[in-house]
């Protein structure tokens, strides 16, 4: 161990200020956005602080365009998509929690193979879906539509969380394989011993003492299924069907930009996973130091 002199801790203390501070500018800038009205965000662009504070923003958004409030009383126009917040909110919960699910279902099980079974093919795969996520997302759009078109799968959400699940299960599987390997076997062969099964000890011994990793897992893979842009966006073509993040483009006009509107909606759909990231911090921050140390 380095033994950190004063200088190093002050120095280390400032790194990690300056980190915070980036990550929490660019939602800072959210914040003061989304209380200001359109008029005034564009009036100065240089000033820091906003010129008058408004909630008609999210007043707006909640009732679906029925109360306009003051700054909107005047707009003769306004996104028709803002109505679909709450629709499109329900379709983003559906899916993230579905595809987290599945994640962790398939995910552990998969983890847990790689784990415990030795086997040539196991690593393979393992080291195939590492070598597969270089590959970027938009490349395989095309493929992926033309899949689900001739699955029926397009324009609904069934579609959007079987796609998804496909591209986070191998990120899982790289987070829960060093975990399980962390394990002790000998706890499993001695439930087997007491007559378990080889799932009757996963479900009963793995799982429980895994519960941090499967925290930390779920908790990765709600958030990055959450706000998922480009699969819903190339799905799903109804608004019936879109989730946050595509109502939230869809403010993005040939003509006008909602900045204000964009603003409000994006601190909205940040609440839920703030939320889940503060009731499971401590599940999180032991999960994925865990695995980073053992494995």
């Amino acid at each position: 161990m380095f033994k950190v002199t004063p200088t190093g801790k002050v120095l280390l203390h400032a790194a990690n200020l300056t980190v915070i501070v980036f990550i929490l500018l660019p939602l800072l800038a959210v914040l003061i956005a989304s209380i200001q009205s359109e008029k005034s965000l564009q009036a100065d662009t240089r000033r820091v602080l906003p010129a008058e504070v408004t909630l008609d923003n999210f007043t707006v958004i909640l009732t679906k365009g029925q109360q306009r409030g003051r700054i909107f009383e005047q707009a003769t126009y306004l996104p028709e998509n803002i109505k679909s917040f709450y629709a499109a909110f329900l379709n983003s919960t559906i899916v993230a929690v579905s595809v987290t699910a599945l994640t962790l279902l398939f995910g552990s099980l998969s983890a847990y193979t790689i784990a415990r079974l030795r086997f040539r093919w196991t690593l393979f795969l393992l080291q195939a879906n590492i070598v597969a996520r270089f590959v970027p997302v938009i490349v395989l759009m095309i493929p992926l539509y033309i899949v689900m078109r001739s699955m029926g799968q397009l324009n609904s959400l069934s579609g959007v969380i079987l796609a998804e699940t496909g591209f986070l299960l191998p990120y899982a599987i790289l987070i829960l394989a060093p975990y399980f390997d962390s394990i002790p076997s000998e706890l499993e062969e001695a439930a087997r011993i007491d007559g378990c099964t080889r799932l009757g000890a996963f479900v009963r011994i793995v799982l429980p003492l895994a519960t941090p990793a499967l925290a930390a897992c779920g908790v990765i893979m709600f958030i990055v299924s959450w706000h998922e842009l480009l699969i819903p966006l190339i799905l799903n073509a109804r608004p019936d069907f879109m989730t946050l993040p595509v109502v939230i483009a869809s403010l993005v006009g040939d003509v006008f930009v909602f900045f204000n509107l964009m603003m409000a909606i994006c601190l909205l759909a940040l609440a839920p996973t703030v939320v889940l990231v503060v009731l499971l911090q401590r599940y999180i921050v032991e999960g994925l130091s865990a695995g980073a140390v053992k494995g």
